[in-house]
């Protein structure tokens, strides 16, 4: 590519050359070229033949201290967060830092991009508009030392706010009792539930000679009685239920998939502490960078029909559950 010359140049790049080979004196490189003196001494002893590059040599952030964007970026090399996540978790820090500056300081210091995912990502659609209290349930495997173990998480589909369990078995039973205890815990009222085809919340993939006999499941019958809709996901379309098969990912990333556990016990106590930093501290950006918690409060302030207690006397703390 040829070199892209400054607007009002009077030379060329032969030219320039040309001057600073030649032996003779300025003046008369100046009569020859056609070109002032002062033109022909700084190409003289240049040592180049290219225009430098015009703006500031270190471009500053008008409002972002130096120290300030060494914080930011070793936190971007360290964490790998996203350009979001690190705004949340530095805006606090930083009462400067705002979205754009942010991207423009990691752009400057290269550090904008992360090294694309090998899997590639499928379009993602949106879900249909309800209001708080639409819920997905599903089970999940966890492992500790002591074996093998199922997780029931719950999350609602407007606020993000999440619910677990964690059993040894997945009886209907169990799944009966997680849902009583959800339903206790939250103080919105839940219209609608959405589980898979398993057989701890339905009947409907069981042959029709193994259904029991004009009797409805008892996890149907404990909706019926809070007055809650049952809906089941397409049979082999998982993804349908992908709210809280995304959940279970979260969970397990920053739990069994990075810690090892002697007991359940301390898998049971380390979950619910993640529960608990998530649902009140975590800012989703699919909350617009609020928690979830919050995010309950102000659904309340604007529709206080939706729920059966206020959300701000719901006390803070570890889920606490009967098996």
């Amino acid at each position: 590519m040829g070199n892209i010359q400054h607007a009002n140049a009077k030379t060329t790049p032969r030219i320039r050359k040309e001057i600073q080979e030649s032996k003779e004196s300025i003046a008369k490189l100046a009569a020859r070229l056609s070109l002032n003196p002062k033109t022909v001494a700084k190409w003289k002893n240049a040592g180049r033949i290219t225009d430098k590059k015009s703006g500031p040599t270190l471009p500053r952030s008008t409002v972002l201290t130096e120290r300030e964007e060494q914080i930011i970026c070793e936190f971007r090399r360290v964490t790998k967060f996203s350009l979001d996540d690190v705004f949340i978790a530095l805006k606090d820090e930083i009462p400067k830092l705002t979205r754009s500056n942010l991207h423009i300081c990691l752009q400057r210091h290269g550090l904008s991009r992360l090294p694309k995912e090998d899997s590639i990502k499928k379009e993602k659609k949106s879900f249909k508009e309800y209001h708080i209290g639409y819920v997905h349930i599903d089970i999940s495997e966890v492992h500790s030392e002591e074996g093998k173990a199922y997780m029931f998480v719950a999350i609602d589909r407007v606020t993000k706010y999440a619910y677990v369990e964690i059993h040894t078995r997945m009886t209907q039973a169990i799944a009966c009792k997680f849902l009583e205890n959800f339903i206790e815990d939250v103080p919105f009222k839940i219209h609608t539930i959405l589980t898979d085809n398993g057989a701890q919340f339905t009947y409907e993939l069981l042959a029709k000679h193994l259904r029991p006999k004009n009797k409805i499941h008892p996890f149907d019958t404990l909706c019926q009685k809070h007055k809650i809709e049952h809906r089941l996901t397409k049979f082999r379309h998982p993804w349908t239920n992908g709210q809280v098969e995304i959940m279970n990912k979260i969970i397990k990333s920053h739990t069994v998939k990075l810690y090892h556990y002697d007991s359940l016990e301390e898998l049971k106590k380390h979950v619910m502490s993640f529960l608990l930093l998530y649902n009140y501290q975590k800012k989703l950006k699919a909350l617009k960078f609020k928690t979830p918690y919050d995010t309950m409060i102000q659904i309340y302030q604007d529709n206080p029909e939706y729920f059966k207690l206020n959300p701000e006397n719901k006390l803070v703390g570890l889920n606490i559950y009967r098996v």
